[in-house]
């Protein structure tokens, strides 16, 4: 468990989502290993359980280290709901918290 860290990033939902019932705002979180910033597993708060897994496969293994390029083409190419701009967003918000923890460490 020591081996990993978690990150968190968060975005406004779009109206008419059976998520934005539940949340005001999209959370994504990311466990990465410490050495390298691969990701490990992720989650967000989409409304459906297959939906919150789909979105778990789709980012594991890519490393933080080469950007957010990577995986906002990978959301973008295979997630076509209305929450799409939501998650990358949220994506990003999460990747400020990696950089953060770089440029203190």
């Amino acid at each position: 468990m020591n081996k990993t860290v978690m990150l968190a990033g968060h975005a406004k939902l779009p109206q008419g989502m059976a998520a934005s019932e539940l949340h005001q705002t999209l959370t994504v979180t990311l466990e990465t290993d410490k050495k390298y910033w691969v990701i490990v597993d992720a989650s967000c708060t989409l409304a459906t359980n297959h939906a919150q897994h789909f979105f778990g496969q789709l980012l594991r293994g890519y490393s933080l280290q080469d950007g957010t390029e990577p995986i906002i083409q990978k959301i973008e190419e295979h997630y076509y709901g209305k929450a799409q701009s939501a998650l990358i967003s949220a994506v990003k918000d999460a990747y400020k918290q990696y950089l953060s923890r770089i440029n203190n460490s």
